[in-house]
């Protein structure tokens, strides 16, 4: 059996630059393609979107992991959830 890695993204956006709100619809958008389980690594830019996205995240029913502050940007990890039948 080949689960996902827990730490490691299966995938990358990069949205520094992006402002608000279209950071969210990317980040909501790039996440429902992906398998359910899987994690996604999002870079924001700190203010306002590393303010709104994460908190917007959870309210969409996304688990928001890890936020790491790396220098200059916020790397996010968000895990679309599993679904239950």
């Amino acid at each position: 059996m080949n689960l996902p890695s827990l730490s490691t993204p299966d995938a990358q956006l990069d949205l520094r630059g992006t402002p608000c709100p279209i950071n969210f619809v990317r980040t909501k958008l790039r996440l429902e393609q992906m398998q359910p389980g899987h994690l996604l690594e999002v870079w924001l830019d700190p203010g306002e979107p590393i303010e709104q996205v994460p908190d917007s995240l959870t309210m969409a029913g996304f688990q928001v992991e890890q936020i790491e502050n790396c220098n200059g940007y916020y790397s996010l990890l968000v895990r679309r959830p599993v679904a239950v039948s």
